[in-house]
């Protein structure tokens, strides 16, 4: 009984001692970390609106009505807006993607930026490859965008990564929300 007994203090002060540099390391490394994630947003959003000199956030207010947006910028080249950056989180097939959408003023998609997510890799991880975000620079606002599996896309269409089509219509769900808030509160 007694040897049951030390064996349990020895485990119980061997968890307190992990418990307590897993806090430390914790506290030590949230910082370093909040700014790595600010300056990854920041690269976003110059990236996919390089028309852009600088960003100004827009209230969260304005679009708390949409589901899945998480932040608004609006960006400013000499004193005008020359475009917006809408971040939004569709639920992929792995979870949440994160999409940084630019929107130019003039209605066209300038770029799209994808954040963190846990799609499956080497297939819906394809999201985060040029070929597959290239596919919306230039479409026009003025329709939402569909996905399809084969075929030449139109206008309006996105060809989906080949064997990824739940993440590939999650992030166009995630650009026809930024699309949506655009045309409705953004573009006027």
């Amino acid at each position: 009984m007694r040897e049951v007994i030390r064996l349990g203090i020895i485990l119980l002060i061997i968890s307190a001692v992990a418990a307590a540099v897993l806090a430390y390391t914790n506290e030590i490394t949230k910082e370093p970390i909040e700014q790595q994630v600010l300056q990854a947003n920041i690269e976003a959003r110059k990236s996919i609106l390089e028309d852009a000199s600088e960003f100004e956030e827009i209230s969260h207010d304005q679009f708390e009505n949409y589901t899945g947006v998480s932040e608004v910028y609006r960006g400013i080249k000499n004193g005008e807006t020359v475009g917006f950056t809408i971040k939004t989180n569709p639920e992929g097939y792995g979870g949440p993607i994160e999409v940084t959408v630019g929107i130019r003023i003039d209605g066209t998609i300038s770029g799209i930026s994808i954040g963190n997510h846990s799609e499956t890799p080497g297939l819906g991880a394809k999201i985060s490859e040029e070929s597959f975000k290239n596919q919306y620079v230039g479409k026009n606002t003025a329709q939402e965008l569909s996905v399809i599996k084969s075929g030449t896309p139109k206008d309006n269409e996105i060809q989906a990564i080949s064997g990824a089509t739940i993440t590939s219509d999650a992030v166009t769900a995630g650009v026809n929300t930024a699309v949506k808030l655009f045309n409705e509160k953004l573009n006027k």
